[in-house]
């Protein structure tokens, strides 16, 4: 429960923080002053209303950036005319990386194994 309360706290407080930053022109409905008692007297549905309503934002509305969506191969439109799409010269396939994870594997393998031996003989460990 306190950490509801401290959350609604810092909601009336960033709301208040909004209320009074913003320019008259860009506050609807009620003058500044009675959105700063609504917001004081009711934290959390003042809060709410302060944002849902109170506020005016950009473009008519909350905007969300979005992220650009990407397909599997750059479109026709985006490759010169003739060019087709081809992976860097350096990129791998995943079987090609899983290889070489695999011989990562038996490269530590065997090292474990030296290591075992030498022990086992009594030698000193030269790493």
């Amino acid at each position: 429960m306190p950490l509801l309360s401290l959350l609604i706290i810092a909601l009336m407080i960033v709301a208040l923080i909004d209320v009074i930053t913003r320019e008259d022109s860009q506050v609807k409905y009620l003058p500044k002053m009675v959105w700063i008692i609504i917001v004081i007297f009711l934290p959390l549905i003042g809060s709410a209303l302060w944002f849902a309503l109170g506020r005016e934002y950009a473009s008519g509305g909350i905007s969300i950036p979005r992220m650009p969506r990407r397909s599997a191969e750059p479109t026709a439109q985006a490759r010169p005319a003739g060019q087709t799409w081809s992976p860097p010269a350096e990129a791998r396939t995943t079987e090609q990386q899983i290889a070489d994870l695999e011989r990562e594997i038996e490269e530590w393998e065997l090292r474990q194994q030296i290591e075992a031996r030498k022990r086992e003989r009594g030698e000193p460990d030269t790493t």
